[in-house]
């Protein structure tokens, strides 16, 4: 038997090969063609515009490292908020069981009548406000029945463009309804620093009211003039028999909120405010600068004792 290969399959072979190199030659010239284009358009950047090129391939390059990284870090930060809630040594902060958690029937509620009065920025401060009212009656030991009232406006809109998960909120009953359409006249109480009234006691019967105002300086006094107007009950935190402050006794929303959730576990107003308050506020207890006054007097007198023996 002969080994040659018929005519045709030669042929066919030969046909093949020729194509395959032909190939391979256009795809060489090709790669070619490319690389001479890279290297002419990287001569041609400027030093610059290489500088910029080398960051950006070294950005992409690292972007697995940064990944992990930053899980590392979400998993740090975990772990340590695990262990202080976990902890039970003096002064550690102790995870509350659902069961320790006693709701008061105290009706709290921020007015938001006040959107027109305030600016953007001002809206928008309100806004962190209220969501860390939310937060922290949640985690409360005594959380309130919560209420947002006269919701809309500015507020709403900045809500929801930023905070659209304010729709699933717990807990909470937010209304574009007047809080007096909501409530009783004679069970309302409004909170207001301008009130000659002190609040001594709470009374979870009542509902009582914060202003929703931030920047209380182009308004002062309006949140007393609302409750006159409307002819229900007003009253301030018993703030000025316990503290001593450097500025202001307007209070944010915020910290009236919380001080009335700290009064409603403590039950003492000078805890709950000395819980709250920020030291940028310069809070003093009172009665330590009255002992402080008292013992300047007594060296006073010391001295001029001592004086009037020399004489």
């Amino acid at each position: 038997m002969s080994s040659e290969m018929p005519p045709e399959n030669l042929a066919s072979v030969t046909v093949t090969d020729m194509e395959e190199n032909t190939k391979s030659s256009i795809d060489l010239k090709a790669m070619k063609e490319s690389t001479l284009e890279k290297l002419e358009g990287t001569e041609a950047m400027s030093k610059r515009q290489r500088k910029k090129l080398m960051k950006q391939r070294q950005w992409e390059e690292q972007r697995d490292l940064r990944k992990k990284k930053r899980k590392e870090k979400r998993l740090k930060r975990k772990l340590e908020r695990q262990s202080q809630l976990e902890s039970s040594s003096e002064g550690g902060i102790r995870k509350r069981t659902r069961r320790d958690v006693v709701p008061s029937t105290l009706r709290l509620i921020i007015d938001c009548s006040f959107d027109s009065l305030m600016e953007l920025k001002d809206v928008k401060k309100l806004h962190k406000q209220i969501q860390r009212c939310y937060a922290e009656n949640r985690k409360a030991l005594h959380p309130v029945q919560f209420y947002l009232t006269s919701h809309g406006g500015q507020l709403k809109d900045n809500m929801d463009e930023t905070d659209k998960g304010w729709v699933n909120w717990k807990d909470i009953y937010i209304k574009p309804e007047h809080y007096s359409e909501l409530m009783k006249k004679e069970d309302l109480v409004y909170l207001t620093s301008d009130s000659p009234d002190i609040l001594n006691e709470l009374d979870e019967s009542k509902a009582y009211v914060i202003g929703g105002l931030v920047d209380h300086n182009h308004h002062k006094g309006i949140t007393y003039k609302r409750a006159q107007e409307l002819g229900i009950s007003h009253a301030q935190l018993p703030l000025g028999i316990f503290v001593k402050m450097n500025s202001r006794k307007v209070l944010a929303v915020n910290h009236v909120f919380e001080i009335i959730l700290a009064y409603l576990e403590k039950r003492v107003w000078e805890e709950a405010f000395f819980t709250v308050l920020p030291p940028r506020k310069g809070a003093k207890p009172l009665n330590e600068i009255t002992d402080a006054s008292m013992c300047k007097l007594q060296e006073s007198e010391v001295v001029q004792d001592e004086v009037s023996d020399s004489d």
